[in-house]
């Protein structure tokens, strides 16, 4: 018998006539990373069951099963001299897995501007930034010509800067804003839909036309628990629908993939809105 999961999954993209899902917020990294991330929620989130803790080739055969036909390497630094080779490694997972975005990411330090060239350069096609992991500010004068560079190649950047699950220095809007003041082109996808701050990143959303937000987590009920998403903000939601991205934080989520899909169906908008995030947004974004 076929697994439910799959099914369910399938199903939800073929009713809406779609080829599959574009996952923009998906996490391949080194093992010995990954394992360190889920010992933090085994540790910290014990309500937080990783529920596809299996090997890589496992976790991609479960995503392609599932019919995602992109998706990406979600993978950050906590620290100085760690981005660069996060970079190479993120490389090679993208040369020998077509099917990924090639992922990079950064650190405000010395020598991060010629590492993020050297990824464009390498094919880097998103990058991710984690202002609360890493517990910088996105304002660091050392990023300012990262931003720069990124502006005007076009290159989204995914970036958790919403202050769930815990706030930080530098997380919510006013820090990342000041940084879109500086470089108004930025193509930054805020992750989470930015979450608890929704409203704060939709007005955010609302002034510069490169920020775009992903579903990640967000609406499920796991999330709705803690954080919900105000019910007045779905109508500016509704609007702002060419520039939502699916997203699940796969594979570190507590609960089943199809969840993630059904959640979306649950928030009052309809099948073009769901077309154009689950796949056609993210496609015209990445050139897909």
């Amino acid at each position: 018998m076929d697994d439910p999961a799959v099914v369910s999954v399938q199903r939800f993209w073929q009713e809406l006539g779609l080829p599959g899902l574009i996952d923009v917020h998906t996490h391949f990294m080194p093992q010995r990373v990954l394992d360190k991330v889920w010992a933090y929620f085994d540790a910290v989130e014990p309500r937080w069951h990783i529920t596809y803790r299996e090997e890589e080739d496992e976790r991609l055969a479960v995503l392609r099963a599932f019919g995602v036909r992109a998706f990406t390497s979600m993978l950050y630094p906590h620290k100085p001299d760690m981005a660069r080779w996060l970079n190479d490694w993120s490389a090679g997972f993208a040369a020998r897995t077509p099917d990924c975005l090639h992922t990079a990411t950064f650190f405000p330090e010395p020598g991060v501007e010629g590492y993020v060239g050297a990824a464009l350069e390498g094919g880097a096609r998103v990058f991710k930034a984690h202002v609360q992991v890493g517990a910088y500010d996105p304002g660091d004068a050392l990023l300012d010509p990262v931003w720069g560079t990124l502006a005007e190649s076009g290159t989204p950047i995914v970036i958790h800067c919403g202050s769930g699950p815990d706030p930080g220095k530098y997380t919510g809007p006013e820090p990342v804003g000041r940084v879109l003041a500086r470089h108004p082109r930025l193509r930054l996808i805020i992750a989470h839909m930015g979450l608890p701050e929704y409203a704060d990143f939709l007005a955010l959303a609302e002034r510069y036309e490169g920020v775009h937000l992903d579903t990640t987590m967000a609406f499920t009920d796991f999330t709705e628990s803690r954080w919900p998403f105000p019910r007045a903000e779905r109508g500016r939601l509704a609007a702002l629908g060419d520039r939502v991205l699916f997203g699940s934080d796969f594979p570190n989520i507590p609960y089943g993939y199809p969840h993630a899909l059904d959640a979306l169906t649950r928030i009052g908008q309809d099948e073009e809105w769901l077309r154009a995030v689950c796949y056609g947004n993210a496609a015209r974004l990445f050139g897909i």
